[in-house]
């Protein structure tokens, strides 16, 4: 490695291959300058070159202001009352991007309340890593070293002075999407609603933003209006790109723009889009045979309607929980498949929740290796770094033992099976926003348990690691080059 050339101007940047930023001594030295001198630090700062701690301070204070917006008298008609506990989950779930609604979002909330969800909604789905960025930014002008660190790896950039670009790049790949959708929404949306055009322009803002986002708020009570072809395509698409996440979706940028072949894509990029699409023909692959004679579901029904449904569950349950009609009618073999996927979830940093895919695939590819007798994990020809199957076999342990407590507890407390205790667990965790009638408003106990657990399933475990225990030494945290976000 000694003749690489270690310079990030412009005119050499090629040449570094990146590299630089890791051996780059000024930018360490300095920090850790900083962390020497004995001067008194504020809350703020310390939050600051904390970015775990930061990123649930952000999370908390977005909970805590959504929470008191639903609660004020304009947040409801006046013959409907919201108590703490329904404000407080219901904020949660818009923020964590969940979705799972124990209310009517249609007859329960004013245009005010239904304003906060898409508020909620759209700063959580952003990325709390993200904000958290923008707040640094914003305080200290500059990124710490700590904190260019943590980001560098969970929006999968590997230069720190790439950072505030690609922030300002996921921002507006967000809101361009969004814009997409909402475009694409109005004409179904318009005949829906009769020509009502008011109506339709929010209709049209509130799907866009809770497709992209993966929030399964619905502006039309039942969501009844995914099952409209021309309404339904374009929040599939959304919901989709949504849960491919933001390394992915900015990989998938770059190589268009500069004419990449699919070959020269990331090894992040390449797991994550086939590990997705393998999930999603499995999953559209399983309903059509466990479903197909359901006559709950489809009694009398044709063949359109079971390709749509099937296509509705190959998506919608790895993180947008549109159209809550047919779940409750599903078999329990396809739920139980369902919370696996919900587990799984979607592409790292991306706004959906679960273990993540890349994480998935990482445990596949180990038990592929151990039980071949490979000591080497390899993929598309790729060696994984050591680093990256730890994390994976780590967060799948942390998780698995999550459902299984959270599974366990809802059993206890309301006396439900297992199968449905299982779904409404994995929802909250994957963010999957859909529920058998677990959570109620009935049952206070539950809606807190689901609500972490849904914290938990947002912010990722690695998060909450870093803001258990900060890291004392700057090289502990590096990452390779060609790496892969997991968690």
């Amino acid at each position: 490695m000694s003749n690489l050339v270690f310079d990030e101007s412009s005119s050499n940047r090629e040449a570094s291959h990146g590299y630089a930023w890791w051996f780059s001594g000024d930018t360490f030295e300095k920090a850790m300058a900083e962390d020497r001198k004995p001067r008194k630090r504020g809350l703020m700062h310390r939050l600051v070159n904390h970015p775990g701690c930061l990123t649930i301070f952000y999370f908390l204070t977005l909970a805590t202001l959504s929470t008191t917006l639903l609660m004020t008298p304009i947040a409801t008609p006046k013959d409907e009352i919201t108590t703490f506990t329904t404000a407080f989950f219901t904020a949660v779930s818009a923020i964590s991007t969940c979705g799972i609604s124990i209310v009517n979002s249609t007859t329960h909330w004013t245009t005010f309340g239904q304003g906060v969800l898409i508020f909620a909604v759209q700063m959580g789905g952003l990325g709390v890593m993200t904000f958290a960025s923008l707040i640094a930014l914003a305080v200290n002008h500059h990124l710490k070293a700590t904190q260019r660190m943590l980001t560098a790896n969970e929006l999968g950039t590997t230069k720190l002075g790439e950072i505030k670009g690609v922030l300002t790049v996921v921002i507006t790949t967000a809101f361009v999407i969004e814009g997409i959708t909402f475009v694409a929404l109005f004409p179904g949306l318009y005949k829906v609603n009769h020509g009502n055009v008011r109506h339709t322009l929010w209709e049209s803002l509130f799907f866009a933003v809770m497709a992209y986002n993966n929030a399964g708020f619905t502006p039309d009570g039942a969501g009844l209006h995914v099952n409209n072809w021309a309404v339904g395509l374009p929040i599939l698409a959304s919901a989709f790109c949504g849960t491919l996440g933001f390394p992915v979706l900015l990989n998938l940028m770059r190589s268009w723009r500069m004419r990449r072949p699919p070959k020269r894509w990331s090894l992040h990029t390449k797991l994550t889009l086939t590990t997705t699409f393998c999930i999603v023909i499995a999953s559209f692959t399983w309903f059509l045979l466990m479903e197909w004679n359901n006559k709950l579901l489809f009694a009398g029904d044709g063949i359109e309607p079971r390709l749509w449904h099937a296509m509705v569950a190959a998506v919608m349950p790895r993180s947008s929980g549109f159209d809550l009609s047919w779940m409750p009618g599903v078999s329990d073999a396809t739920k139980v498949f369902l919370s696996i996927v919900m587990f799984i979830g979607g592409g790292s940093t991306s706004t959906a929740g679960g273990i993540r895919v890349t994480t998935f695939a990482v445990i596949l590819l180990t038990c592929h290796a151990a039980f071949t007798g490979r000591h080497d994990i390899n993929a598309f020809h790729r060696r994984i770094h050591t680093q990256a199957v730890m994390t994976a076999v780590a967060v799948s342990t942390a998780c698995l033992m999550l459902v299984t407590v959270v599974s366990m507890a809802l059993m206890i407390i309301t006396d439900c099976s297992l199968c449905d205790a299982l779904f409404d667990t994995c929802s909250a965790f994957g963010l999957g926003g859909y529920s058998v009638g677990v959570a109620s408003e009935s049952n206070p106990t539950v809606l807190y348990i689901l609500a972490a657990t849904m914290f938990i399933g947002r912010l990722g475990p690695l998060t909450i690691a870093y803001a258990i225990s900060r890291p004392h030494n700057l090289e502990a945290v590096r990452y390779p080059t060609e790496q892969i976000v997991v968690g």
